[in-house]
């Protein structure tokens, strides 16, 4: 394996960024709100954690007939993306509240999900925030699963049909993650230096990442199936359907802020550099879809406004639908995109244009016309 070798922006044109960030803050000291979690976003995950957590407690106690049971793990599959896309995302990021012990807790709630916290950190928050789009660096669109959301890797012939097949795949992509993506994660980037733990560290964190799982699997099979006696189908389906409802909604919505028409995708030069600012490359590379939908917003966690979470993951999501006239007008103001899909629809045509534009395409000139 290839050691990571990180990678240099450009540090022109940092105007509009100082810019943006210096207005944003003005916003929050004016307004004298704080960037992190209000009420409605502590109402929130009240909500997506009962979603999550009763489902699974009135099924070990009451015998349900296979359709109602059936329903509750749909429900919670439903709960599990949110407390994914909103509880655990924004805490991971220190942003859901100033208090870091708060954090911590709220993120561990990738435990509940099957997800280990320090792989997750490592391939979102520092690979993909920091080189989103650039392939070979952000995992978000790496090779994987038969699958191809750049023009920079492999072409092959059933790449052509990947704007069909991709979405069952996207269905599966949780059951790889808790089965085996965390040992498989851990391994590569103890391995490129991503992870930067000695020897020591490895073994506690890969102890710690093997307990989790056991822990995940004793609670999802071993209590309802051994000790209160429910029937092993029901719970092997439902668990299926959970996982394939959250992976799905999961997948889609990211891949709508990066995998669509819109995005570029650079490569370094020789020298490991990009030959732009950073905040600049995350608006070339990040796409916002329904920023007027109140419902989308709000299930979510605000990952409809990946531009703003790009440029601020330390703010909570609840107030980006504010800062996001703040970013767009200040990036009109520097000549920089602001790119957005007014509908879900329109991102989710675009992130199938883009699926059928990358199975066929095999330069990046291809890509642009």
């Amino acid at each position: 394996m290839q050691k990571h070798t990180p990678l240099k922006f450009s540090r022109r044109n940092n105007e509009f960024f100082s810019t943006v960030t210096k207005r944003v803050n003005n916003y929050f000291k004016e307004a004298q709100i704080s960037k992190h979690a209000n009420t409605t976003m502590i109402v929130k995950t009240i909500i997506l954690m009962t979603g999550y957590v009763l489902p699974f407690i009135l099924m070990l106690f009451y015998n349900f007939p296979p359709v109602v049971a059936l329903s509750l793990w749909f429900v919670m599959g439903l709960a599990k993306a949110g407390i994914g896309m909103s509880v655990m995302h924004d805490a991971n990021h220190g942003a859901y509240s100033a208090n870091q012990k708060v954090n911590k807790l709220l993120g561990s709630t990738l435990y509940m999900l099957g997800g280990a916290v320090l792989n997750w950190k490592l391939q979102h928050n520092v690979l993909h925030h920091t080189y989103t789009n650039i392939t070979h660096m952000d995992e978000d669109i790496g090779a994987k699963g038969g699958l191809r959301f750049t023009p920079h890797t492999e072409l092959k012939t059933n790449h052509k049909w990947q704007y069909i097949y991709a979405f069952f795949l996207y269905g599966a992509t949780t059951l790889y993650w808790v089965f085996a993506k965390d040992f498989i994660q851990f391994n590569k980037y103890t391995k490129t230096g991503v992870y930067k733990g000695d020897e020591n560290d490895i073994k506690r964190d890969a102890v710690k990442i093997a307990l989790i799982k056991i822990g995940y699997f004793a609670a999802f099979f071993g209590l309802p199936i051994f000790v209160f006696g429910s029937p092993a189908w029901i719970v092997l389906t439902g668990f299926c359907i959970m996982h394939f409802v959250a992976g799905i909604i999961l997948t889609v919505v990211f891949q709508l802020a990066h995998t669509v028409d819109e995005t570029t995708h650079p490569l370094p030069d020789e020298h490991g550099s990009i030959d732009n600012n950073w905040a600049i490359h995350q608006m070339n590379t990040t796409v916002n879809f329904s920023r007027k939908n109140k419902l989308i917003s709000w299930y979510v966690g605000g990952l409809n406004f990946q531009v703003e979470h790009h440029l601020f993951p330390t703010i909570c999501h609840v107030h980006y639908p504010e800062i996001a006239e703040i970013v767009k007008e200040t990036a009109e103001e520097f000549n920089i995109p602001y790119l957005e899909n007014p509908t879900f629809y329109d991102a989710l045509k675009s992130h199938v244009a883009a699926l059928k534009k990358f199975g066929h395409i095999t330069t990046l000139e291809e890509a642009i016309v």
